[in-house]
């Protein structure tokens, strides 16, 4: 057996302080020390740092990652192991989570596929990081500095800020602490023999340059298919790298609370058999993709699954990837749902995605990212407001008069990555 303790610190609040500490919920943080920790990158010019409440009327935008500050408290390895930490499996022991809290990267636009959080408004009912508390980076990068060393020089900036305030709950007693345990193949068919098996494959966007998610600090372009413990995420062995539509793309913070794990967790020992977790990727040639998806099958049935759960992130060109495993893991006898969004015209009336086969029977959909919503005026902007036309959702003229904006659902950060699901009531 494979035991991680996570231990949940709840965080009603973020003040600026000459110290950095946690004190009776609330996240005290000296502002200068994370500026210093950011300009440790020579790229990065300048870094103010904000704060964002729920409730508060503030935008954020052009988002590019969020982040929740964790620390490893007992067992192997760090947060962010392959990245901020040793290359060390993780996934066992105990780690601390600052609950409610979140590192919110943004600055000057990296790519047009950033977007928006509104802690307030119609914006605010699409993002779960409108319910957090968000210590907000504004990075902004030396002159001529190309994209791909922008994004990573943002990304690296959010984890070591992440780290560094996830080590201020390392002897703060927790509100909660969950216990998640899994099981060897043999030792959970003799301790679960009536329950159905039931796994869980992710795919994992990696299709180009800054179409990118990291494994250990491997850029999943490079992996195949594999099984890895679902607690292994929890310790952030999966970092957001990537650059697709906001509503599409995982931040770090929902790999790191992956609602998928989480609900399957939440049914282990009593409706199902948890058995684990299988990563894949997502590939650009056809060849690639049939690699990929007959491995995923092969795994699945070399688990013994009577069920899975596949989960896509990105859309259109994914949407084969996402195919191919559901027909391949069910032709395996497999009983299958998989977890997708849409992207069906502004009317909802256009194909919904870009491939289909009879075996998709269960599906889970997080909603018609072509949805538009529109977004009031707030008061405050921290970021940059003006590519807000250009991002993934938005359009030409979209900001009108009295400020109000027009966007696409799948501008809004994290709109359909929180999705959860009915496992076997599905089929």
């Amino acid at each position: 057996m494979r035991k991680l303790e996570v231990g949940y610190i709840d965080i009603h609040d973020i003040q600026f302080s000459n110290e950095s500490k946690v004190e009776n919920g609330v996240l005290f943080v000296d502002k200068e020390a994370i500026k210093k920790i950011v300009l440790e990158d020579e790229n990065i010019k300048s870094c103010e740092v904000e704060i964002a409440r729920p409730g508060e009327s503030v935008r954020i935008t052009p988002v590019k990652d969020v982040i929740e500050p964790r620390c490893k408290v007992e067992g192997h390895g760090g947060i962010f192991p392959g990245v901020i930490s040793k290359v060390t499996t993780v996934g066992t022991g105990r780690t601390h989570a600052l609950r409610g809290s979140a590192v919110v990267t943004t600055g000057k636009i990296v790519g047009f596929q950033e977007g928006i959080i509104d802690m307030t408004g119609e914006g605010a009912k699409y993002t779960p990081f409108s319910k957090t508390v968000n210590l907000v980076l504004v990075m902004n990068p030396i002159d001529g500095l190309k994209q791909h060393e922008h994004e990573y020089a943002n990304r690296m900036a959010g984890l070591r800020v992440a780290a560094y305030l996830g080590e201020l709950g390392k002897s703060v007693e927790p509100n909660e602490v969950v216990s998640y345990e899994t099981y060897g193949v043999k030792e959970g068919m003799e301790k679960y023999p009536n329950l159905p098996r039931v796994g869980y494959v992710q795919m994992l966007q990696s299709q180009g340059l800054m179409h990118d998610t990291y494994v250990y600090g491997v850029d999943a372009k490079k992996i195949v298919p594999t099984i890895i413990n679902p607690t292994e995420v929890m310790d952030g062995a999966i970092l957001s790298g990537n650059c697709v539509s906001s509503c599409d793309k995982n931040p770090t913070y929902i790999h790191m609370n992956n609602p998928v794990v989480h609900d399957l967790f939440a049914q282990h020992g009593k409706t199902i058999n948890f058995v684990g977790m299988i990563i894949t990727n997502e590939n650009v040639y056809l060849a690639d993709k049939e690699r990929s998806s007959n491995w995923t099958a092969e795994l699945c049935e070399y688990l013994d699954l009577d069920g899975a759960i596949v989960s896509q992130e990105g859309f259109g060109n994914p949407d084969t990837d996402l195919i191919m495993n559901c027909k391949k893991i069910s032709a395996k006898g497999i009983k299958t749902v998989i977890i997708t969004d849409e992207y069906a015209g502004r009317d909802g009336t256009s194909q919904s995605l870009a491939d289909a086969d009879p075996s998709a029977d269960a599906v889970v959909t997080g909603g018609n990212a072509n949805e538009l919503i529109t977004l009031p005026k707030l008061d405050k902007v921290i970021g940059d407001l003006s590519p807000i036309d250009k991002i993934a959702g938005g359009f030409e003229n979209n900001v009108l008069e009295d400020g109000t904006i027009l966007v696409e659902l799948q501008a809004i950060t994290g709109a359909t990555s929180e999705v959860g699901f009915n496992c076997l009531s599905a089929r």
